[in-house]
């Protein structure tokens, strides 16, 4: 067992991986009879490995995904016209190094929002930072903290990351002045940092998602000069499952109502 004054010494300077590990690491290192190099290497690998999921854990965080999705847990055989190569593509984080955009443009309910998060969660594994954010929220921390003067502030935060994913792009119509922030969001990481946006709606209609053709066409113009665009095709996701579920839940009734009918007859003959 490791005494207490090791161990005081190793939360001082806050080696916790290390702690946690180091008797089983005093074990194995009898066990095996490693040498001190070798002992030291295991150790410190542990305390790296510690440390690294704590930054993946604050990065995660971070990114304020609405879901934490993955690419395995995406249904691939339920909508075909996805690319899995060029979904696993960018997952690899080759775009951000090119800083590229994407934008995965479709109907709802075909798996853009959970791919978007998906791909956020898998570079921040790789290292990268990532700020997920709905475009509707996006908005309102402008127009929230424009009142407060905190522009600048706000600003920062959606341009320092190496990832920035607006989700969701023509729900419903944007408030007034969105088109000057979005614009401005896009205008300073163009050829600096990338970006992600999903989209219901085609092209054509942001201007009047936006309220702001001008502004639409700017952002348009810059976005997609080096944007890769995946457009997912299909039915709806979450259309399928409540088929399932009534599939699932009428089955029953079916076997059920033989045996109410029997009942009936038997009370009328009694």
């Amino acid at each position: 067992m490791v005494n207490a004054l090791l161990s005081n010494s190793l939360k001082k300077l806050r080696l916790s991986g290390l702690s946690e590990s180091l008797d089983v690491r005093l074990q194995e290192a009898t066990a095996n009879r490693l040498g001190h190099l070798e002992f030291l290497e295991l150790v410190l690998q542990d305390e790296l490995a510690v440390r690294r999921q704590r930054l993946v854990d604050r990065r995660v965080k971070a990114a304020s995904f609405r879901d934490q999705k993955t690419l395995e847990d995406f249904d691939w055989d339920f909508n075909r016209s996805i690319k899995r190569k060029q979904v696993f593509d960018l997952a690899a984080g080759g775009f951000l190094h090119q800083r590229k955009d994407v934008l995965l443009i479709g109907p709802p309910g075909t798996g853009k929002s959970h791919l978007a998060q998906a791909i956020g969660l898998r570079l921040i594994h790789a290292g990268h930072t990532v700020l997920y954010r709905s475009i509707f929220d996006a908005v309102r921390d402008f127009l929230h903290d424009e009142a407060f003067e905190g522009h600048d502030k706000v600003m920062a935060k959606y341009l320092k990351p190496d990832l920035l994913i607006l989700d969701d792009m023509g729900m419903k119509h944007l408030p007034k002045r969105s088109g000057e922030y979005l614009f401005e969001i896009i205008m300073r990481r163009h050829e600096l940092r990338s970006m992600m946006m999903t989209s219901n709606r085609p092209l054509e209609d942001w201007g009047k998602l936006i309220g702001d053709v001008p502004a639409a066409t700017a952002i348009l113009d810059r976005f997609l000069q080096s944007a890769e665009i995946i457009q997912v095709t299909g039915r709806s996701y979450r259309l399928r499952q409540p088929a399932e579920k009534q599939v699932v839940k009428t089955a029953p009734e079916e076997n059920i109502t033989p045996s109410r009918k029997k009942g009936k007859a038997d009370e009328e003959d009694a």
